[in-house]
């Protein structure tokens, strides 16, 4: 019995070095510690209040994003992505010095001039759409593919 005992031992502690090799990257700590930083994007530009830097991101689930969105301050903006924001984890939005933690996003909305961040995870695959609720008639429209 001690015989075997100690076999069953020797397997296990073999096999920690090798499970260690193959774990994914993810479980080696925080999702959201290096997220990559995706293109701006920028509301308003030049002298179109209209115009959208970015039209489409390619994203993959399980990755952390840094997004940017700016706004010119030429409107108010109303960014909405119901789709896409449930199906992200949120880590946080940064706006100057502060952060906000929260479980969720509906729409961010700028009245003016100035930038926020929203750091996330995608976490299932799809085509989500995202626009300026007010202008998506004046071609104010993207799309966010999650792979």
């Amino acid at each position: 019995m001690k015989l075997f005992r100690a076999a069953v031992l020797a397997a296990a502690l073999a096999a920690v070095p090798f499970a260690a090799a193959v774990a994914p990257a993810w479980a080696n700590g925080d999702l959201a510690a290096k997220a990559e930083k995706l293109p701006k994007l920028v509301l308003g530009q030049g002298d179109n209040d209209f115009a959208m830097s970015v039209k489409e991101y390619k994203l993959k689930t399980g990755k952390a994003y840094n997004w940017t969105i700016v706004s010119s301050g030429m409107k108010e903006y109303g960014l909405v992505a119901p789709d896409f924001f449930r199906n992200i984890w949120l880590r946080h939005v940064a706006i100057n010095d502060l952060e906000v933690k929260a479980s969720g996003l509906n729409e961010v909305e700028f009245d003016g001039e100035g930038a926020m961040e929203v750091v996330f995870v995608p976490i299932r695959p799809g085509k989500y759409e995202f626009k300026i609720k007010q202008f998506a008639d004046r071609g104010m429209v993207g799309t966010i593919v999650v792979e």
